[in-house]
């Protein structure tokens, strides 16, 4: 998208590209204008788009109010042109007419910032030195005269990007222009404030900036902070751990005291918790309970998974129950474990009577 403003009197001409025609590329379009001709003009005439005019009846004219503000802040009067009028606007038709002959037609860039610094030294030079039509002055020359007349440059720069109200789900990822911008996992569920602009979207919890990402222009894009998804990660990682022993404890009180013993010997919780879960499925909350409670009693290191299974087992086989745990051997270990073949023994008789004759 184009954005050209051209000065009614010395024709300068002011192009900058964007890449689509929402409210604050237009702003910016006007606010890099305005610094571009170091001042602003008093009367800024406007087509009928909707940026500028909302509602039209006649002479009642609704202007945009966001429009309305940044014209209040620049001290200039926005003025919609009559409907089907083209002689009004005339200067800005021929304008873009020889904005496409002569600059845009056949023009190779990289990018929207190679097309933008290309649009500025072309601005600055061959539009800047083209006669000014009905002055024997070049637009240069003739702009050199219509600058002092131009208002002054406010001191504060207005608010280009306007703020917008976006959910957050329960996925930590704010939805806009139809890409996804990550935000804090602490942030979920919350409503937010987004401000974006040409070239980052910021997004903010009342006064705080809690994110800032380089704008996305494609669909469907996920745009995340590396920072985001590891606090993420590290989240779950806790909370992971943290639900386990608390399932674990709630069905068996005495794993805390386990779990607190394995603590002060320095041994690893996870796998403590991972172990006894699995043989709070496989036996039950009772009886792991139990089987805990004997091998707490018993004096030496800190108790082991291990040991409670072996308590475990013990009870069932005081019970006379066959053991749970399954015996899975390699095949390599099963072809030793066969039963031994008594060897015959006659040949070595028969070489004992041998010896014996011989003497």
């Amino acid at each position: 998208m184009a954005f050209v403003m051209v000065l009614s009197y010395s024709r300068r001409l002011f192009l900058r590209f964007f890449l689509d025609a929402r409210m604050d590329a237009f702003l910016t379009g006007h606010a890099l204008a305005f610094e571009a001709f170091g001042g602003v003009p008093r009367v800024v005439l406007y087509d009928n788009l909707k940026s500028a005019v909302l509602e039209r009846r006649g002479e009642a004219i609704r202007f945009n109010p966001t429009l309305l503000a940044f014209a209040g802040h620049h001290r200039f009067e926005p003025r919609p042109v009559a409907v089907a009028r083209g002689n009004e606007k005339g200067r800005v038709e021929r304008a873009i007419r020889y904005i496409r002959d002569n600059f845009f037609a056949a023009r190779a860039f990289a990018d929207i910032n190679d097309l933008n610094a290309q649009a500025i030294t072309w601005c600055e030079g061959p539009a800047a030195d083209r006669p000014c039509p009905g002055e024997a002055l070049s637009v240069r020359e003739a702009f050199a005269l219509e600058a002092p007349r131009l208002a002054r440059l406010p001191d504060n720069p207005f608010p280009l990007a306007t703020p917008i109200a976006v959910a957050i789900g329960k996925t930590p990822y704010a939805r806009f222009d139809r890409n996804d911008y990550s935000v804090p996992h602490t942030h979920v569920r919350r409503q937010l404030t987004l401000v974006a602009d040409p070239k980052e979207i910021r997004i903010h919890d009342g006064a705080v900036m809690i994110a800032c990402h380089p704008r996305s222009y494609d669909a469907g894009a996920q745009i995340e902070a590396p920072a985001h998804i590891q606090a993420l990660r590290d989240h779950k990682r806790r909370a992971g751990r943290a639900s386990a022993t608390d399932r674990l404890v709630h069905a068996v009180p005495a794993s805390a005291e386990l779990l607190m013993r394995a603590a002060q010997h320095g041994h690893a919780l996870q796998t403590i918790v991972a172990g006894l879960g699995r043989l709070l499925q496989r036996y039950g909350a009772r009886e792991l309970e139990a089987a805990i409670v004997e091998v707490l009693k018993l004096e030496g290191p800190a108790p082991h998974p291990n040991s409670v299974l072996l308590a475990l087992e013990k009870r069932r086989e005081r019970r006379r129950q066959p053991p749970l745990v399954p015996t899975h051997l390699p095949k390599h270990v099963l072809d030793k474990d066969q039963p031994v073949r008594p060897a015959r023994l006659a040949s070595y008789d028969k070489l004992k009577d041998q010896s014996d004759d011989d003497e």
